[in-house]
């Protein structure tokens, strides 16, 4: 697997051994490309967090951006060695891959145009709602069919991007984002808002890993570190107390 681009890759610490984390890096605050230096940074919350665990191990961390929806099949074919992507550890995709403990929880919002008064999953009945293709936010919008019988259209989409222009450009009525990612796109879309969905059944964003693969139990120790030191928390404050905007 390469990357988009020679930029996307980084490398951390001074171990011998390069370790890959896939992502995708269109769901800021977690991860997304920042331009502002000149280069095409990947940063964020998960890339911290990989960046401190690969660095207490001694390893040196190469990052690769690719879409959501490649994600485990990466893991699978062993082109990566772990995902960092806000990635929640469902029982469907604990078939296919090992997850660490859950590190952060956040909500589900809907995401609309203001003023349209789409702010239930009720309200959505009928309506074309765009999602980020293979999250978890594409299987809450097609439980609201099979649940609620709420007969929406189910558009998914490769990246968030893609989803608010659609969104902007009224070929959609509302999208399915997580809560903090919401916060950063309405913040730089002022015609836009955020609702926030009740959390029901799985939650929570874990790192996964191919199945049987020798890094989970040394990464979920010294992930279980930093949550007990208290050094996920900072990085929660640094990254979800601040306006943080996706590159257009």
């Amino acid at each position: 697997m390469t990357a988009c681009n020679a930029d996307s890759q980084q490398n951390a610490g001074s171990g011998s051994r390069t370790v890959t984390m896939a992502t995708s890096a269109d769901y800021p605050p977690y991860e997304y490309v920042d331009s502002s230096s000149g280069n095409q940074e990947i940063i964020g919350f998960d890339v911290d967090i990989a960046k401190e665990i690969t660095s207490r191990l001694g390893y040196d961390l190469q990052i690769q951006n690719i879409d959501f929806n490649g994600l485990i099949p990466a893991l699978q074919a062993k082109r990566a060695d772990f995902v960092m992507a806000g990635m929640t550890p469902t029982a469907e995709r604990k078939q296919n891959v090992d997850f660490s403990r859950v590190y952060y929880e956040a909500k589900n919002t809907i995401v609309a145009r203001q003023g349209s008064n789409l702010t239930t999953p009720e309200s959505l009945k009928g309506k074309t709602v765009g999602v980020q293709l293979g999250t978890i936010q594409e299987g809450v919008a097609n439980d609201f069919n099979k649940e609620k019988n709420l007969g929406v259209n189910v558009k998914p989409l490769n990246r968030i991007n893609e989803i608010v222009q659609e969104l902007k450009a009224g070929r959609i009525d509302a999208a399915i984002v997580e809560d903090t990612v919401a916060q950063g796109y309405t913040q730089s879309n002022p015609d836009l808002e955020f609702n926030t969905i009740p959390n029901e059944g799985e939650a929570g964003s874990a790192i996964a890993f191919p199945k049987g693969s020798e890094l989970a139990p040394e990464f979920d120790r010294v992930l279980g570190e930093m949550i007990e030191s208290g050094k996920v928390n900072e990085l929660v404050n640094k990254w979800f107390t601040t306006s943080v905007q996706a590159d257009k």
